[in-house]
Parts: structure tokens; C-alpha cells; sequence
């Protein structure tokens, strides 16, 4: 129990800021954070090799794809009671708001494939090998969908209100 506590309880800040990338709502970011460290802890006996920091992000990255999956299917519910004033009102920001904002919305833009891969690798700090046993797909397939969202990331950024897809711009032909 000594070593669940010793290597879980770091990665807690990580395991909660790619929560909330994927979720992008604190509220049930949290939550998937706690189911996730619930099911780390009940099967904490049944983990495979030595990378228990890419085992627990998968299990945090297939819960969050599960729960995406349900919203999808239901939408979201807000009873008109809970509606807070935060959620009808913006407050003015500063140009580093501003900024952030606008690499989230780009980063809503790229395809789940892509923001998962950009968010474990770039804000996590994983290595490919670990992004690639956490989203159980090759290494190549890993470096490949970084290319590519980092590339529709920088284009997205550049020109924010196309938002279309590269090489679908208009050409002048003579």
C-alpha cells in the first residue's frame, strides 16, 4: 500500500490537468480524476510492468472516453436551479486569457485522436512510448497524430476564423 501511495499521489496535479483537458469542465474532470484513483486503488495488484504512470493515465484516458461517449449520447443536463450567473456572464480577461482561450478552442477543434496525443506528450510530459501504451496504439501512429495536430494546431492559431481544414483555402489560378 506503501508504493501505491508513493507513486499515485504525484501524479495527481498531472492526472487532473488531463482530465480536464479532455473534459474541459472541472467539475467533472474531478470527478473522473476520483473514479480514476478508485479503480487505481482496487486493482493497484493487478498492474503490468514497471511504467505505473502509463497505466494510470490509461485508465484515466479510458474513463474519460467512456464518459465522452455517454454525453455524446445524452447531451448535457443542467437543472435551470444550478445555472450560475459564471456560466451566462463572462468577465473581461486579460491578453493571457484571451491567449488561453484560444488555444483551448483550437485545441476543440482537432479530433479526439489529436488533442489526446498533443495533451499527454506536450502538457504531461510523457514519452511516446508512454502516450503510445496509454492510448494503446503504436509508437509510430503516436508520433504521426503529434505531427499532424500540431501542424492543424499552428493553423488553426494562425487563421482563427476559417477554421478549415488545411489545403482547403482558395487558390488563385491563372
Amino acid at each position: 500500500m506503501d508504493d501505491l501511495i508513493l507513486e499515485v499521489e504525484p501524479m495527481i496535479p498531472a492526472l487532473r490537468r488531463y482530465a480536464r483537458g479532455l473534459l474541459h469542465d472541472p467539475t467533472s474532470a474531478d470527478d473522473l480524476l476520483q473514479d480514476c484513483l478508485e479503480r487505481v486503488i482496487t486493482h493497484w495488484q493487478q498492474r503490468r510492468g514497471e511504467h505505473s504512470r502509463a497505466w494510470v493515465f490509461t485508465i484515466l484516458h479510458n474513463l474519460a472516453i467512456n464518459r465522452l461517449r455517454q454525453a455524446s449520447r445524452r447531451g448535457q443536463h443542467i437543472p435551470l436551479e444550478e445555472i450560475s450567473d459564471d456560466l451566462l456572464v463572462h468577465r473581461a480577461t486579460q491578453e493571457d486569457g484571451l491567449r488561453g482561450a484560444e488555444i483551448m478552442s483550437a485545441l476543440q477543434q482537432l479530433p479526439e485522436e489529436q488533442r489526446s496525443v498533443l495533451l499527454l506528450i506536450s502538457v504531461e510530459d510523457l514519452a511516446y512510448a508512454e502516450a503510445a501504451e496509454v492510448l494503446a496504439i503504436p509508437i509510430g501512429t503516436v508520433m504521426s497524430r503529434l505531427s499532424r495536430g500540431r501542424e492543424r494546431l499552428r493553423q488553426i492559431l494562425e487563421n482563427p476564423a476559417s477554421g478549415a481544414k488545411p489545403g482547403s483555402h482558395l487558390r488563385r489560378v491563372k
